[in-house]
């Protein structure tokens, strides 16, 4: 069967087709600047990538260019939507309605959409994806598959804030976590690494890349995570605060005249490493030049970054009592060996050594902790489009 897999952001779609048989990429592009005027890009397996500007009023123009791509005479890669057996939809938050999962119906499109105030960014934007695939493909069965899925096993004792009750009763106010289908991926293929069952291992997956997210996965199941009710809770990121002082909000609004909405934008799009380099980047490409080349506030905003990623990790150690492999995915994980080597510094009290040669890789799937080290740690690339796939299949 061949799988479209559709990632709808709100001016944005991110698409791949793959074949579930082979598991390969038949295809994959981006539809950017939906609403503007539109730009397609788009690379079938083996050839080359084609950009084109297109007209996209909405995304309903951008699915139709998406198809029309996959299934041109000269560089697509099937005859007709007759061979486009599922629909894999990405949606970001499915609160605690959804707890796996699920092919799409009306009822099902109801539940996301109660789900808006909680992903006000990203949860429409995920709709009009998938309205606009039923549209063009009405016979095609669609699946959601959700980030916050794979952390609602998280105990009450992991997920709960220290807030008023009713705000949980009411409003549902708790920590939900994101990145679930990438932890989830790279969490079973650690366990297939290990050679050991995915339920009798304890993984912590490091998901770092702008937006950033740890994950500890105890005997299959995720049981805490470091995002909350948003992303914008948890590690120091691109450009988000992660974990600050809630009265800090007060003090720097009365100094700045910032309404909640401005605090908001500080908060989600001025902060991270961008905000501690001065303004220099939230690409740490340009944080790891700028420390070298004796940037100061480069070399503060990569060791606050470092440090956050490895108070996590040991706190997760703690929360499953022991840990059996640490995984690194997402840009920076996958690529970066000089955050990798920074984080692994605190951790050596856990009997590991870092293999400088192996850590100095990138992008490959590779141990680079040493033979005689404690806890296996590993590079895993994530591959959240495959998951999305395999989880379309499974149901349909």
């Amino acid at each position: 069967m061949n799988v479209l897999v559709i990632n709808c952001g709100s001016s944005s779609l991110k698409f791949q087709l793959i074949n579930s048989e082979s598991e390969k990429v038949l295809a994959k592009g981006l539809c950017e600047r939906i609403g503007i005027d539109g730009r397609l890009t788009y690379q079938p397996e083996g050839g080359d990538k084609a950009v084109s500007d297109k007209a996209m009023p909405t995304h309903t123009e951008a699915i139709q260019f998406v198809i029309d791509a996959l299934t041109d005479a000269e560089t697509g890669v099937v005859k007709s939507l007759d061979e486009i057996g599922a629909v894999g939809h990405r949606v970001v938050h499915g609160g605690e309605k959804f707890a796996s999962s699920v092919v799409i119906t009306d009822e099902v499109k109801a539940a996301i959409e109660e789900c808006n105030d909680l992903a006000p960014l990203h949860n429409p934007a995920n709709l009009i994806g998938i309205n606009a695939c039923e549209k063009l493909m009405p016979k095609t069965p669609m699946v959601a598959v959700f980030d916050t899925a794979f952390h609602q096993t998280m105990p009450e004792k992991a997920y709960m804030y220290g807030l008023p009750y009713e705000y949980y009763d009411k409003y549902k106010v708790r920590r939900y976590g994101f990145h679930g289908t990438s932890h989830s991926f790279v969490s079973k293929r650690a366990a297939e690494l290990a050679g050991k069952p995915y339920e009798e291992m304890k993984t912590i997956v490091c998901h770092l890349g702008n937006g950033a997210s740890i994950c500890a996965v105890e005997n299959g199941k995720s049981v805490d995570t470091s995002m909350g009710l948003t992303p914008l809770e948890g590690l120091v990121m691109g450009t988000r605060s992660g974990d600050i002082d809630p009265a800090i909000l007060e003090f720097i609004a009365k100094k700045e005249n910032l309404d909640i909405t401005g605090l908001m934008n500080v908060l989600n799009k001025k902060s991270g490493v961008q905000g501690l380099s001065d303004g220099l980047s939230s690409d740490f490409r340009d944080l790891e030049e700028g420390a070298n080349n004796g940037n100061k506030c480069a070399a503060i905003a990569l060791s606050v970054f470092c440090y956050r990623v490895a108070k996590y990790v040991g706190s997760y150690v703690a929360a499953m009592n022991g840990v059996d492999m640490i995984a690194f995915t997402a840009g920076i994980g996958e690529n970066s060996g000089t955050v990798r080597a920074s984080v692994m510094e605190y951790l050596k009290y856990l009997g590991i050594g870092i293999d400088a040669e192996a850590n100095a890789k990138r992008g490959e799937e590779i141990v680079i902790s040493t033979p005689d080290s404690k806890v296996k740690v590993m590079v895993i690339p994530t591959n959240e489009e495959l998951a999305i796939a395999r989880e379309t299949v499974a149901l349909v």
